[in-house]
């Protein structure tokens, strides 16, 4: 049963059909994949880096379960304090389909240099600055690590998934893919 690693790239959306009236960009365009292939989660558009694909709806469940971590690299507008790295591991209270919702216990850290990416003009630096964290969760609610920098007062301006259990996305490019014979997160 195949299995695929893809670095998404930013302005794709995480599925094969859109059948809305404005043109989108699909996973489709970016390899021939077989029929019945199904992205793992999903990023949002306007989000990149690493997403796995099956045709396997039992690794699906797997992998999406509350048991794998994934971990993103946000920039965020402005310098982030240690308080705010504070509230973000401790779990912050974000809208989840119109209710409060609560974010599980997560790992913080601030990142002392820019990680090495592949490079996206985000804004001009005279609107200000900007750092680097990274979050490791083992949820995924809609727009999560989104919601949870702005709730501490740290909008994104950047997010890329680095990881998934123990699968990284290491040196790859957006819109590569690597067809693999087994998912180990």
């Amino acid at each position: 049963m195949p299995h695929f690693i893809l670095y998404k790239p930013y302005g794709y959306l995480s599925q094969f059909t859109y059948n809305l009236k404005r043109k989108k960009k699909l996973l489709g365009e970016l390899y021939n994949f077989p029929a019945g292939t199904m992205a793992i989660g999903r990023l949002d558009e306007d989000s990149e880096g690493l997403l796995l694909l099956t045709t396997d709806g039992m690794m699906s469940e797997i992998v999406r379960s509350k048991k794998v971590e994934k971990e993103y690299y946000v920039q965020v507008d402005g310098i982030i304090n240690e308080a705010a790295i504070q509230k973000l591991s401790a779990g912050v209270e974000i809208g989840v389909k119109g209710t409060r919702y609560t974010t599980l216990p997560c790992n913080a850290r601030r990142l002392e240099k820019p990680p090495r990416l592949c490079t996206r003009k985000i804004r001009d630096e005279r609107h200000g600055p900007t750092s680097w964290i990274a979050v490791t969760v083992t949820e995924g609610k809609f727009r999560q690590v989104r919601k949870m920098t702005a709730a501490v007062g740290y909008p994104t301006l950047r997010l890329v998934r680095v990881r998934i259990g123990n699968i990284q996305v290491g040196n790859m490019q957006p819109g590569n893919v690597r067809e693999v014979t087994a998912l180990a997160p």
